[in-house]
């Protein structure tokens, strides 16, 4: 900590000064990274005493790896990583996850490839009857075995009655890789955050058949993770990263012209290094899927809703473990409401987003209605994942193919 009495953040702040000014913030190059990157660039964490260093990911197993050994201390984060690294089932040994705050809802995209659209794969009755035909499998790519992406694209298909394990075949491609794999022909659909999504129908190489909204209003997606002895030795620095992230979700929705200057400010090399004409539509709720359709989403990608988005719902973590037990990845029904009250911080958040005048929900708690009907309220998890027809809880985890 720096103590010099020359630092005014020193005696401005007195015992709740960061234990760390200067923070190694991962993230990956998809727009829901927009409240890192705006709060690490735009005079948000100076503030609060912080530096963010954004150091930008190959891929989320890498980012996993820097997070768990400390090489990054905070990251964008997939919900089911931090999940499967709390559980032991994300690729390395189990260890003691934080989620600090909820960094976005909604925004992420299934398409199908252009070799599909012509053959006129354009209708689930039309990929429920390609699924089913004789020979070799559709491939669908999603951006990390545990993922949120891997979830959505599974429950998606399973809602259209295509088994995800059995009848197509699963692998993990990168975010940034996703728009040459369609394009190389070496995958026929994938589920990823955009812009990839709204790039890949820009180039005409096929069409967004469905957004994780639609399966899925206002769903949990991107977390502020960290390791819990992160926290746990710096819970000044944890608590005022929080801060700074909250103020910058907040500005990037107080009016369309921020959302603007946020697609601009992530089209850069050093973010996405994509063009703001693929990010600025989508991050305005304006969507067209390639097959001459367009429409204002109502449930697009937000970062702050009012401290809706931010708020860690243990609710959201425990959904992430039923579809973890539902598809095989975990073999017995953990204690999910002890696990999620582990990981989430929620005191902290509560705390933090006080000071900064942001109103939390008393629950922690929420109820939603997927694409097939069913309600999750978290009220039993363990009978929720057995309520699914279709399902892989007998069976062995499934071997994901990495790319």
């Amino acid at each position: 900590m720096n103590t010099s009495t020359n630092d005014p953040l020193a005696w401005v702040n007195g015992s709740d000064a960061p234990e760390m000014n200067s923070l190694d913030l991962g993230f990956m190059a998809l727009s829901d990274s927009a409240s890192l990157v705006v709060a690490a660039t735009q005079g948000f964490a100076q503030p609060y005493g912080l530096t963010l260093n954004l150091k930008r990911q190959a891929s989320w197993a890498s980012l996993r790896d820097k997070l768990v050994s400390g090489e990054l201390h905070a990251a964008h984060s997939l919900y089911g990583l931090i999940y499967a690294v709390q559980l032991g089932i994300g690729g390395g040994p189990a260890t003691d996850m934080a989620v600090l705050m909820g960094l976005n809802q909604n925004g992420q995209s299934i398409n199908l490839s252009r070799p599909l659209q012509d053959a006129g794969v354009i209708t689930p009755e039309a990929l429920d009857r390609r699924a089913h035909q004789s020979g070799p499998k559709l491939t669908f790519a999603q951006t990390f075995p545990t993922g949120n992406h891997a979830m959505w694209l599974y429950y998606w298909l399973a809602s259209q009655g295509i088994h995800p394990l059995h009848d197509v075949t699963s692998v993990v491609v990168p975010p940034p890789q996703m728009v040459a794999h369609l394009q190389a022909g070496r995958i026929d659909g994938f589920c990823v955050g955009e812009p990839w999504g709204a790039s890949a129908v820009q180039q005409q190489l096929g069409f967004t058949f469905a957004t994780s909204q639609a399966i899925w209003p206002d769903h949990p997606e991107k977390v502020l993770g960290c390791t819990r002895e992160f926290v746990e030795q710096n819970p000044n620095t944890a608590r005022a990263l929080v801060k700074a992230v909250l103020e910058a979700s907040r500005f990037i929705e107080e009016n369309q012209e921020n959302r603007r200057s946020t697609a601009q400010l992530l089209s850069g090399k050093d973010y996405l290094d994509a063009p703001a004409s693929c990010i600025e539509p989508r991050l305005l709720g304006e969507y067209t899927d390639g097959l001459g359709n367009q429409w204002q989403d109502n449930h697009a990608l937000r970062f702050h809703g009012g401290g809706e988005v931010n708020l860690p719902y243990l609710s959201d973590g425990m959904w992430f473990m039923t579809q973890f037990r539902r598809w095989g990845l975990l073999r017995e029904d953990p204690d999910y409401l002890s696990v999620a009250t582990s990981v989430h911080q929620l005191d902290l958040y509560r705390q933090a987003a006080g000071e900064v005048g942001i109103e939390v929900a008393a629950s922690a708690m929420r109820s939603s209605q997927l694409i097939d009907g069913k309600v999750w309220d978290g009220s039993d998890p363990a009978g929720y994942a057995r309520s699914f027809k279709m399902h892989a809880l007998a069976d062995t985890a499934p071997a994901v193919v990495s790319r």
